[in-house]
């Protein structure tokens, strides 16, 4: 029996050199990355959405945050956030390398002392991969954040990590999935992405 995953994973567009060169180093540093399809969907919705503010929450070395910088118009512009300076500067040096680094900014500050006085608003997307057990109050921040019609995305929703990010994770998703300013789904991509656009 063919394992599915892989052969569609040899169907797909080779990974830019540089991503490639930002995961393997990522993996040999022990950090985790968000799956391949989870960030070949962040770009198709940059893409086809033309989304110019986007917010990212937990930037870790950068591969998710690339992965949208690449697929951003001209005047597109990311704020992520990461509280670790070394991880940050690791990412800076991505951003740069890709002639991106005038369209990222980074905040190194803990997301829910910057999300209250978050200066920008109607974005058109949020995306959240970091402490599932802060993903609540990662939500209702950011709600407000967007415009109507925006997208939030987190992800692990499906965490088999351990046992205490897997009860978060769990439980986060039924709140999400019911949430009255959101339509929301769960799709099986990765470790679980969840995905709701708003409605309110």
């Amino acid at each position: 029996m063919h394992d599915s995953a892989a052969d569609l994973e040899t169907l797909q567009r080779e990974v830019p050199p540089l991503l490639a060169e930002l995961e393997a180093r990522a993996r040999c540093d022990g950090l985790a990355t968000i799956p391949q399809a989870t960030a070949r969907l962040l770009s198709l919705l940059v893409h086809c959405m033309q989304a110019n503010r986007i917010l990212e929450i937990g930037t870790a070395y950068g591969y998710a945050t690339l992965w949208m910088t690449l697929a951003l118009p001209p005047a597109g512009k990311i704020w992520t956030i990461e509280p670790d300076i070394e991880r940050a500067r690791i990412a800076r040096e991505y951003f740069d390398r890709a002639g991106k680094g005038e369209q990222v900014e980074i905040i190194n500050s803990p997301a829910l002392d910057i999300l209250p006085r978050f200066p920008q608003r109607n974005l058109d997307i949020v995306f959240v991969d970091a402490d599932a057990a802060d993903y609540e109050a990662y939500l209702a921040q950011s709600i407000p954040l967007l415009k109507l019609s925006g997208l939030v995305l987190f992800n692990g929703l499906l965490s088999r990590g351990s046992d205490s990010q897997s009860e978060h994770a769990g439980r986060f998703a039924r709140a999400f999935l019911n949430h009255p300013d959101l339509d929301a789904t769960l799709i099986p991509l990765g470790n679980g992405t969840g995905i709701g656009a708003r409605i309110r």
